[in-house]
């Protein structure tokens, strides 16, 4: 496959990742939180062939990185992903759009392989960057939750809840508020709703 031609694999080891406790409120809105797309129209084979000449010409270079990244991690070409979305970023002005995006994309990439603590390494820098974004207080505990540490996770909800009360307290919500998450990890964030109504955390 052309993706085996982009580049070899790299050693990757994860360690706990510290998450600062959240703060109050997360209303802002993210436009990094968004799939980075260099080449729509095509699929398979054919995408990964406009997505190579596209780096080899310099057209959306870090774009097309990004989207070959996704498409390996999600072949299962798990090192040659983690290679391609580190010179992605890399690339990207570190705190710009951009590089906030590719971060955002490579934590999902890495969650949905089961690979919780990488996924949360590389969505805990965002914090500093990016402040007050909306998606962070249930992936936060999404991804805490799943690592087993819970209180973490409930401290996270919490935040959302906070943020939005009349949406976050009823799971029936998150069909609508988060679309793109499998019912699985809804299903997930439900068991942290019910720890956190069993027990919610006082906002200091």
């Amino acid at each position: 496959m052309l993706l085996a031609a982009v580049l070899a694999s790299v050693v990757f080891s994860a360690q706990a990742q510290t998450v600062p406790k959240p703060k109050e409120f997360y209303f802002d809105e993210d436009r990094a939180a968004a799939p980075v797309i260099a080449v729509t129209g095509v699929e398979g084979d054919a995408l990964v062939d406009q997505l190579v000449k596209a780096r080899e010409r310099g057209r959306k270079t870090i774009e097309a990185t990004a989207q070959l990244a996704h498409i390996a991690l999600n072949d299962g070409r798990v090192d040659l992903g983690r290679q391609l979305y580190q010179q992605a970023l890399g690339s990207a002005q570190t705190g710009g759009t951009q590089w906030r995006s590719i971060s955002w994309n490579y934590g999902w990439d890495l969650y949905r392989l089961g690979e919780h603590e990488a996924a949360l390494q590389q969505w805990t820098p965002l914090i500093g960057a990016v402040g007050g974004a909306s998606w962070m207080p249930p992936t936060f505990a999404l991804a805490l939750w799943k690592l087993g540490r819970r209180d973490e996770a409930v401290q996270w909800y919490g935040a959302a809840v906070r943020t939005e009360p009349l949406l976050w307290t009823d799971a029936r919500n998150y069909a609508t508020l988060l679309p793109e998450w499998r019912q699985e990890d809804r299903d997930t964030l439900a068991e942290v709703l019910g720890a956190w109504q069993a027990n919610p955390p006082v906002w200091p």
